[in-house]
């Protein structure tokens, strides 16, 4: 009686066992009378064994096998006796006393291994190969347990999971809506949701106080390592609570995650910081904390002395990194390229370097006297070895970004921004609109349904750019993995809103009219937060990109290349949906 077991599955215990085995050919070692196949499925690799002496026909079968060749085999588990301990099963091997051949297979384009020789473009095209590798196999189990881990956690705390529409109507705020043709109604359209916001609130004022959902949201936006036009949101909303109830909650539900998942246990509450101290120290809203490097103005202390950028600008900022006096003038000019790069744009970098007497040597130092230099260093904390960098400009906040981002370059360069180190932290505070100059009007920086402050709500009329938003984002590592706010539950004040964001009366009626009379009927205080669930996936998985924890992602063109959509549609079919494509 053979008993069916996976090729992960068998131990030096099942010696003598007889079993069947079914999967993919890894590899095939022939060796003069002995033929030996590496068999998987998605458990692990069992070594099969065929012998010519013992078996003649299933050894010559064996030989005829190719990569990748479904079969499955049955046989007796023994000992190896030249065993691999790299692997699970790397003390038995199976051997073979018939093989069934179900599917022959053509050589792939790639190998399927760890360390593949395909490329991003080849193994996109073929992701259903890609998806029998180990790595991309298990990023994908890690999804499923983290899906598991949180349904569990928040049943226990009382939530339901409800399903929202997927059809939904368009909205003008955020990003660029995927639309989608009514045959039924020529001429109108669907479309998918960014996320399901005003559907959530609405569940609030249903009365299902704590509510979540793993939830698919769609957005045409330009693409990046952590963004898809289609991702996985954990969407979540709770009744009745304030800033500091949801920040509790999901704060305990994120250490729950680290515990379960990674096995780190993290006891210390999370960092708070402002955004407006996000921005002046760090020069972004989702500042890396895994290393200092904490931003420094110098205007004070370097205009005045005759060197005209930076006489002439706003803005003056640098950091300090620690031990990287060594840094070569090779190393130091790629760094001023790095910066003069056109995604980034300074126009150049001035550096300094603390020497090992104490005295400090810049890259402009025919412009200022060693007091001067010194009280820039100090003003870092800087110590004999350390490197200081520093950028200046017109724009204040665009400067601030562009020292970010040689602030995270010098990070990855100096080996401080370990995959393995997570630093956790609210990014609280946010101002509620952003000004744009271009439409001469506002925006709200997260979504108009976001609450202000309650002691901000006078400046309302006096001063709207001051108004801070009662809103909130979880970053971990740079990645913003998480954001929500407390919600207007108040018809008069989301009118409010929605006139300081330029909509007439008739507008936002015609938009959001169901949301205004949902909430005339009663609506309770509320506020959530929505996880992204390609995020934290990534993030454990220590990925570079989400793509590799989406069983079937785009590329950063917005195309399924394995399926190849976007694709054009019969002429018949715009025919019937009233549609006209104009060249």
């Amino acid at each position: 009686m053979y008993r069916t077991r996976t090729c992960g599955a068998l131990r030096p215990a099942d010696e003598g066992l007889q079993v069947r085995l079914a999967g993919w050919v890894q590899k095939v070692r022939r060796m003069g009378g002995m033929t030996f196949v590496d068999l998987r499925d998605r458990y692990g690799i069992t070594q099969l064994a065929f012998n010519q002496e013992i078996n003649e026909p299933v050894w010559e079968q064996a030989n005829r096998l190719g990569r990748e060749y479904v079969i499955q085999v049955t046989g007796t588990v023994r000992e190896r006796s030249s065993k691999n301990m790299n692997i699970p099963t790397g003390e038995i091997e199976l051997i073979v006393s018939s093989l069934n051949v179900l599917n022959e297979a053509i050589t792939p384009p790639f190998t399927i291994e760890d360390e593949t020789d395909g490329g991003d473009d080849i193994r996109m095209k073929y992701r259903y190969l890609d998806l029998r590798r180990n790595p991309v196999r298990a990023n994908l189990e890690l999804r499923h347990k983290m899906t598991i881990e949180v349904r569990s956690y928040l049943d226990k705390q009382g939530f339901l999971e409800v399903e929202t529409p997927v059809l939904v109507n368009s909205t003008p705020e955020g990003a660029r809506d995927f639309i989608v043709p009514s045959r039924m109604n020529p001429g109108q359209f669907y479309a998918l949701p960014q996320s399901p916001q005003t559907l959530k609130q609405l569940l609030m004022v249903s009365g299902f106080d704590r509510y979540f959902q793993i939830v698919k949201c769609f957005r045409d936006e330009d693409l990046r390592a952590d963004r898809q036009p289609e991702f996985t949101q954990i969407d979540c909303e709770m009744s009745f609570v304030e800033q500091e109830d949801v920040l509790e909650l999901f704060e305990g539900m994120s250490k729950h995650l680290f515990k379960a998942i990674r096995g780190v246990e993290i006891k210390e509450p999370f960092i708070r910081m402002s955004w407006h101290d996000a921005m002046k120290y760090y020069g972004s809203d989702k500042p890396d904390l895994r290393f200092d490097m904490k931003f420094v103005e110098l205007a004070d202390i370097m205009q005045g002395h005759g060197f005209p950028v930076f006489d002439e600008a706003r803005y003056i900022g640098g950091i300090c990194a620690k031990g990287a006096a060594v840094y070569t003038r090779k190393q130091l000019d790629a760094l001023t390229d790095f910066v003069k790069r056109p995604q980034i744009g300074a126009k150049g970098m001035v550096y300094a370097r603390v020497e090992a007497d104490g005295s400090v040597k810049s890259s402009v130092d025919k412009f200022y006297t060693q007091d001067t230099l010194q009280k820039m260093g100090e003003a870092f904390g800087a110590e004999p070895g350390d490197l200081i960098l520093i950028l200046s400009g017109d724009d204040v906040t665009k400067t601030r970004k562009q020292l970010c981002e040689l602030r995270l370059e010098m990070g990855g360069q100096l080996g401080l921004r370990d995959k393995n180190k997570f630093v956790c932290l609210w990014v609280v505070d946010f101002p509620l609109f952003e000004w744009s100059e271009e439409d001469r009007r506002y925006y709200a920086m997260h979504h108009p349904f976001t609450s202000p402050k309650p002691e901000d709500i006078p400046l309302l009329d006096s001063d709207p750019g001051a108004v801070r938003a009662n809103a909130y984002d979880m970053v971990i590592n740079g990645v913003e993995v998480g954001g929500g706010s407390i919600r207007i539950h108040d018809s008069a004040l989301q009118n409010k809103m929605f006139q300081l964001l330029g909509f007439t009366e008739e507008e936002a009626q015609a938009q959001f009219g169901f949301l205004m009379n949902a909430f005339k009927f009663g609506a309770p205080p509320h506020g959530g937060l929505a996880y992204g669930l390609d995020r934290w996936v990534s993030l454990f998985a220590g990925l570079d990109s989400i793509r590799d924890c989406i069983a079937f992602p785009k590329n950063n063109s917005g195309r399924d290349v394995m399926l190849d959509a976007p694709t054009f549609v019969a002429q018949a079919q715009l025919d019937e949906l009233k549609l006209k494509i104009e060249n």
